[in-house]
Formats: structure tokens, C-alpha cells, sequence
């Protein structure tokens, strides 16, 4: 049974790695291992069956690490089990349709045959790193527009999956 999952992020101010967090909870309830780690702490794949990267969005682009990490990661990535969640729009669209991934992650997923993406929406709160972050919840546009049901719910579809091959081999 693929028991071991990464779920492995690139965050700036925190937020997507909460949501990597909450993700590895309900891994773990569903009966697997896992371990949310910065996408950039990550040195080798050796031991993980699956993998699950997040990455915050940053003017249409994901987040460094995440990019950084599928890049030098791409071929155990491609043996293993995969999928992708982006975070970012600092609005509700993301809990009232289908956000498709932006075109970067859209060709990783097609390189690496992911299993699944979703967009989550984003967190940007008063103490935020960065000139353009500042600005923005300076100008009102902050706030956590994260949908923690959301990404349960989608975790234990991810969770689903991985029990459900485990069992057939």
C-alpha cells in the first residue's frame, strides 16, 4: 500500500503551508503516513510513495520553492503517485468554481502525469512579507479565504485514491 506520502509546499507568508498541514492531518486519519515539509527542505524522495506539492500563487506563477522542487525532483516525481494544489486568489472564487492551474503547473501536471490539481483560495493578513503583500492588505484586498472543509474534503479524495490502489496490489 503506498502508506508514505510527501506533501511537500512553497509558501511565503505561511498560509499554503497550512493547508499542506491540514492535508497531511487527513492523510494521516485515512490511515497513511504523512509529512508536510517546505518544498525546499526536501533533499530526496527515497522512502516517500506518493507526493502531494502545493504552491502559493504570486502573480500568476507558483511559488519558487514549489517550481524549484518539481523541476529537481521530476524524475521520482514521475514514478510516484502525484498531485497539485495551488493557493492564492484572495477572494471566493476558488470555493464557487474550478480555478484550472495556471500555465506553468499546467505543463508540469501534463509532464508528470499528476493525478489531480485544485485551487484553494489564499490568506494574506496584516504582517505580511513582501512590498506587494503590504500593499495589498494595506488597500483591503487581505484577508483568509481559505475553505478548510474544502481542502479536507479533497484530501480524503486524495487519501481515497491511495488506499484504494494500495489494496488492489
Amino acid at each position: 500500500m503506498p502508506g508514505n506520502v510527501l506533501v511537500a509546499y512553497g509558501t511565503t507568508n505561511g498560509s499554503t503551508a497550512q493547508i499542506a498541514e491540514a492535508v497531511a492531518e487527513v492523510l494521516r486519519k485515512e490511515g497513511l503516513t504523512a509529512t508536510a515539509l517546505p518544498a525546499g527542505a526536501v533533499v530526496d524522495l527515497t522512502g516517500y510513495d506518493a507526493v502531494v506539492v502545493g504552491g502559493g500563487l504570486y502573480a500568476g506563477r507558483w511559488h519558487k520553492d514549489a517550481r524549484r522542487f518539481v523541476r529537481r525532483h521530476r524524475r521520482a516525481l514521475a514514478e510516484r503517485p502525484l498531485w497539485f494544489f495551488s493557493s492564492g486568489p484572495l477572494d471566493a472564487s476558488a470555493s464557487e468554481r474550478d480555478i484550472p492551474p495556471v500555465p506553468g503547473v499546467r505543463r508540469a501536471m501534463t509532464r508528470l502525469d499528476v493525478r489531480g490539481h485544485v485551487t484553494f483560495g489564499g490568506c494574506l493578513q496584516e504582517g505580511a512579507k513582501g512590498r506587494i503583500a503590504k500593499m495589498i492588505v494595506r488597500n483591503g484586498k487581505g484577508g483568509d479565504f481559505r475553505n478548510f472543509p474544502e481542502i479536507e474534503a479533497w484530501s480524503a479524495r486524495v487519501a481515497g485514491e491511495l488506499v484504494a490502489e494500495g489494496a488492489k496490489s
